[in-house]
């Protein structure tokens, strides 16, 4: 084939982690040389999600650890005010025989003024480390959730078509939304309170050590305990989590489905059903939801019990150190203050420990579908649709949906460049699973398939789908306006171009006829305009593509005799110098076909133009005489 060559890969765009989000705009993760040995990735609960989501986080390392220095550094300014409030009784109590006078300040005056200044800059210190915590945290989290969204996203555009026919829609939002905030709130609030929580402890303990040994282990009693209780919590409380985001995600895709359906519920006056319905499944969310706010709500109160032990001891038997002339009152002062901010913090754990579980839990869901595995993977030979003649052939080729009997057991077809080529058949029969095969939205269980003496798989995705331009007959519109639509993958398009496609298409006088022309807004799913209209623009999409290879599957099924007249004529200019394959229950569509291939029974039963069919007398035959009236199919009629 003319023009096909190996494409080198680009330079990735930006760090990412997933599969198919790695290299640059349109292009795919190279195929491997055997994916059938490539190795699927550890079950998600193997490594914590914690390790996960920190390496995931390498490319920021010098970001995060700039913002837990300033965290810590925050931290340890802020503890400073009781050892000034020491320091201050120290002088007013010792005056010239106080620590401060042995530096050589012994000016009572002088002491204090020294004091006043040492703690203006400690201030200062303390409020903009505070700052840059708080901004490093919550710029990290928008970067993050910015990252992870854009990388779940990628990836999930490059997985299978399998996998969404199994995957409920709101679920996958609810990872690539709600989840991905989950986490960002965590990052932005909960990391830094942790690492300000372990610094004051740490902190605080080395200095009750420092000043008074025989004292400090009371204020350390109730550590052990608060540590035990929150690794028990959290034991406890990550099932529950767990379940609370499975719940929400069911009742995003109970929702997402109602609001697809809206038509349906109303003709069926189904409103008061599907309320119930979501009724149910807001239930069981809200009691997920109840079952780990119990638990949650329990923790700070019973930490809160512990420490107040802790602090109890240190106030009155410090007391009677000070009383007995053993500890000097502004030892006892600042070991007073220090135990309230080395205990009291501990009680906000059970929030903060409440971040992190609900942010681990969306983690794992979000690094399960980051670690579903890409199975259609990217040939890396390029070419250029304008080189790309046209010629196709299925060689052998067998397929089967996972549990399903074959639908295609050795399918042989050729189609000559510039050729147009139709496929009948009952429904069931592959037709527009041919198509799905060529796409590569599936990969053949055997055989291949050749463009242009090239199999397919060894092509890069990118090059083969833009070579086909794809017409279904489940027509989707983008909310945007019509020339948006037409224009969609072929962006940079002029309007001019644009228009001539929809000429082409016979679709631009009744865009004319719009409220806003080429400019009317077409609503989700293209439900302002009608059936007919939204397959013209499809169409035109496909034209304004300009691919050398056109598929059309049932893109007559559901319009009218006038709109399927007016797309009969566009296809005899659309199809002029390119291959074309046609997918259609009604054969008045192609019966002008250079080819004619009726499916069934894991193949091809009969093959030719349509009179040589009409005269076989066949299956082809047949199923003519019934859509022109010749014969009519048998009605059963079935009796209570």
């Amino acid at each position: 084939m003319m023009g096909l060559q190996a494409a080198p890969f680009g330079v990735p765009l930006f760090v990412s982690r997933s599969p198919g989000a790695r290299y640059g705009p349109g292009m795919e993760a190279p195929a491997p040389s055997d994916t059938s040995s490539a190795v699927s990735p550890p079950p998600s609960d193997a490594v914590p999600p914690l390790r996960r989501l920190l390496r995931y986080a390498r490319p920021h390392r010098r970001h995060v650890w700039l913002a837990v220095t300033c965290s810590i550094l925050n931290k340890v300014f802020d503890l400073a005010p009781p050892a000034l409030i020491g320091a201050a009784v120290d002088i007013v109590v010792r005056r010239e025989d106080s620590a401060l006078a042995a530096l050589g300040v012994t000016d009572v005056r002088w002491q204090l003024g020294v004091l006043g200044i040492i703690t203006l800059v400690i201030w200062i210190l303390e409020s903009a480390f505070e700052y840059f915590a708080k901004w490093l945290w919550r710029t990290l989290a928008q970067t993050a959730q910015h990252e992870l969204r854009l990388d779940a996203y990628d990836h999930l555009q490059h997985l299978q078509l399998a996998f969404f026919e199994r995957s409920r829609t709101g679920g996958l939002l609810a990872i690539v939304n709600d989840d991905v905030n989950q986490l960002e709130r965590f990052l932005d609030v909960g990391a830094d309170q942790l690492l300000q929580t372990f610094t004051s402890t740490l902190v605080i303990a080395v200095a009750f050590f420092a000043i008074a040994p025989e004292v400090a282990w009371l204020a350390m009693i109730p550590i052990p305990f608060v540590l035990w209780g929150s690794i028990a919590f959290q034991k406890r409380i990550a099932p529950r989590y767990a379940k609370v985001r499975e719940e929400n995600g069911i009742v995003s895709s109970q929702l997402a489905s109602n609001l697809a359906g809206i038509p349906t519920i109303k003709s069926y006056t189904a409103e008061r059903f599907e309320l119930e319905r979501i009724r149910k499944l807001s239930e069981r969310y809200s009691q997920a939801n109840h079952k780990a706010i119990r638990l949650s709500s329990a923790f700070s109160p019973l930490i809160r019990m512990i420490i107040v032990v802790g602090f109890t001891a240190t106030l009155v038997l410090g007391g009677f150190f000070v009383v007995d002339g053993s500890l000097e009152v502004a030892s006892y002062s600042v070991l007073v203050f220090l135990t309230q901010r080395l205990l009291w913090p501990l009680t906000q754990l059970g929030q903060t420990f409440d971040l992190y579980q609900r942010a681990m839990a969306s983690t794992r869901r979000i690094m399960n579908l980051l670690d579903t595995p890409v199975t259609i993977r990217s040939g890396d030979v390029a070419v250029s649709a304008d080189v790309v003649e046209g010629a196709i052939r299925f060689e052998d080729v067998r397929f089967a949906y996972a549990g399903r009997p074959p639908v295609f057991d050795g399918l042989n077809v050729a189609i000559a460049a510039g050729e147009t080529v139709a496929f009948v058949g009952p429904t069931g029969a592959g037709k527009s699973t041919l198509v799905k095969l060529l796409l590569r939205m599936y990969d053949p269980d055997g055989g291949r398939i050749l463009l242009d003496g090239t199999p397919i798989d060894s092509l890069r995705l990118e090059d083969l789908r833009r070579a086909i331009g794809f017409v279904s007959q489940d027509v989707y519109l983008f909310h945007g306006t019509v020339a948006e639509n037409i224009a969609y993958g072929t962006f940079d398009a002029p309007r001019e171009a644009v228009e001539a496609a929809a000429r082409a298409a016979e679709a631009h006088d009744f865009i004319m006829a719009l409220p806003e022309g080429y400019d009317t807004i077409v609503g989700e799913w293209g439900q302002r305009l009608s059936g007919g209209q939204r397959q013209r623009i499809s169409l035109a999409r496909a034209v304004l593509k300009d691919p050398p290879v056109l598929v059309l599957d049932e893109a007559t099924s559901s319009v009218d005799n006038e709109t399927e007249a007016a797309i009969q004529r566009s296809l005899e200019r659309v199809a002029v110098d390119r291959s074309t394959i046609v997918i259609a229950h009604r054969l008045s569509t192609v019966r002008n076909a250079h080819r004619i291939y009726v499916l069934g029974h894991g193949g091809v039963e009969e093959s030719g133009t349509h009179d040589e069919l009409v005269a076989r007398d066949g299956v082809y035959a047949a199923l003519w005489r019934v859509q022109t009236g010749e014969r009519r199919p048998p009605v059963t009629v079935a009796l209570p």
